[in-house]
């Protein structure tokens, strides 16, 4: 099956449906279903569980990690891609039993509010919460990253669930399972790799932070400071003349 555009993917996502995303085969070689974490229902958790099989993760912000006031799961992360897993979670109200596809969907919604605050959830719990890296997939091309960037660019807060798709032997789906999953259940996939161009393609991501005129032996040029707004790094470039 053809894969779907980055633009087709989050037009899904901005519905609130679930799509595929896979990562490279020299990584985890996977499929995830990724939905914005605001478009959370019992019915989703439900599917998640029942179809994916996979263990349901919510990827967050750094930001929304301190205003939950989440710690991370272990100080020393020797997991092979450092997936940066907090303790798990539980919404504080209770509407079922916290492993139910109530409770859980709750938990997500209670979480990804604008509002949220620290009284508001318990821990440990059923819902496992995933910091991502600042710069999303252009800083580490992981489905963590790809939740959180899929849900900021359809215009929800920066948080998804995903949950891993499994084949019904215990075995991850890698690409023709996947298709076949995608088929069957009638949802888009596509690639972080596709989502990862799409970003730096469309999004702007060093400014212009300063710019002076120096003098050097070889006559007079102007510095320019840039700032990576991935990273943070620092960038100059010396010019002379028109460019």
């Amino acid at each position: 099956m053809a894969l779907s555009s980055v633009p087709d993917i989050l037009d899904d996502i901005r519905q609130g449906k679930m799509v595929i995303l896979m990562d490279d085969e020299d990584r985890e070689n996977e499929g995830d279903l990724i939905i914005a974490a605001e478009a959370a229902t019992p019915e989703i958790i439900t599917f998640f569980s029942s179809e994916a099989c996979g263990l349901i993760c919510m990827p967050i912000t750094e930001e929304r990690a301190r205003q939950l006031q989440l710690p991370l799961m272990v100080r020393d992360n020797r997991s092979q891609h450092e997936t940066n897993f907090t303790v798990s979670i539980d919404a504080a109200e209770r509407k079922g039993p916290g492993i139910s596809s109530v409770q859980r969907a709750h938990t997500a919604l209670q979480a990804v509010a604008a509002t949220a605050k620290p009284s508001d959830i318990i821990q440990p719990g059923h819902i496992f919460p995933l910091v991502a890296k600042p710069g999303g997939v252009l800083r580490r091309a992981g489905h963590t990253e790809a939740g959180v960037d899929l849900a900021r660019m359809a215009g929800f807060e920066p948080a998804a669930l995903i949950v891993e798709i499994m084949n019904e032997d215990g075995t991850m789906a890698r690409r023709p399972q996947l298709e076949e999953f995608a088929v069957k259940h009638d949802l888009r996939m596509g690639t972080i790799a596709d989502l990862i161009e799409y970003r730096a393609l469309h999004e702007h991501s060093v400014e212009l932070h300063d710019s002076k005129t120096v003098l050097t032996e070889f006559g007079e040029f102007e510095l320019h400071t840039f700032l990576d707004l991935i990273d943070d790094t620092v960038h100059y470039a010396m010019t002379r003349g028109d460019i």
